[in-house]
């Protein structure tokens, strides 16, 4: 079991969820008290099950690494020792870097999940993705889809919200990142949940995904990144 000791304070209390709102420009990935557990779990999915959490094809490769050179720029400041190969984690594992396989070196890097979206036509298409923590939603059933095929199983995801996320994803400037955040109650605290799980507020564990938006410079991509956040519900002040 993997547990934070409790949730950011944006994320915390009785606070009313936010819509978006503007997110530091280097705010985007973020190093919490689960790391060192969160990643050991992350190269476990990466090595047994890469079908499932990883897609990386040749189409998105340079938006792919384009992404991972704007992580490595923010790396050091969160305690990261980055070099022209490798970097030293803040639990002292070394990840070598691979330019052939961005999002995999990524993914044994940072808590987040990280998506890839690119404008196709008239939608953004999930292009690439590494997704070790999923809610609810299972990467295999997404990957190549339009942003209304993503939100299908979403009875609240009606032709009005999507024409809204479609401008946000339109909308989003470099530089320029947003946020915004979900918190819903489980009955386990397993990170990895792909399949769609009975919802109780009754539960005993919160669960909190920061997720924030933004574009990359040089190719346009956007990047949609999921930094998962799980406790107690006894611990929160909400369930105290």
């Amino acid at each position: 079991m993997i547990l934070q000791r409790e949730l950011p304070a944006e994320q915390s209390g009785d606070v009313r969820l936010p819509g978006v709102a503007p997110c530091g420009a280097e705010d985007w990935l973020r190093v919490d008290d689960a790391y060192g557990a969160q990643m050991q779990y992350r190269a476990a999915l990466i090595a047994e099950r890469p079908n499932a959490v990883l897609y990386e094809p040749e189409e998105a490769r340079q938006a792919s690494c384009e992404l991972l050179r704007e992580a490595l720029a923010i790396l050091p400041k969160l305690g990261f020792a980055v070099g022209d190969s490798r970097v030293v984690c803040p639990d002292g594992r070394e990840v070598s870097l691979d330019w052939r396989a961005p999002l995999r070196s990524l993914g044994h890097l940072v808590q987040e999940d990280i998506c890839v979206l690119q404008k196709r036509g008239d939608e953004h298409v999930l292009a690439a993705a590494v997704l070790c923590f999923p809610a609810n939603w299972r990467l295999a059933e997404k990957i190549e889809q339009p942003l209304t095929a993503i939100h299908v199983p979403v009875d609240e995801y009606d032709a009005n919200i999507a024409r809204r996320v479609q401008r946000l994803f339109d909308g989003v400037q470099v530089g320029r990142p947003l946020w915004r955040f979900n918190r819903l109650t489980y009955a386990d605290a397993d990170l990895h949940q792909p399949r769609k799980r009975e919802v109780d507020e009754a539960m005993p564990f919160m669960r909190s995904e920061r997720q924030c938006i933004l574009r990359l410079p040089e190719t346009d991509a956007v990047v949609f990144t999921i930094h998962t956040t799980v406790v107690r519900r006894d611990d929160t002040p909400a369930g105290k």
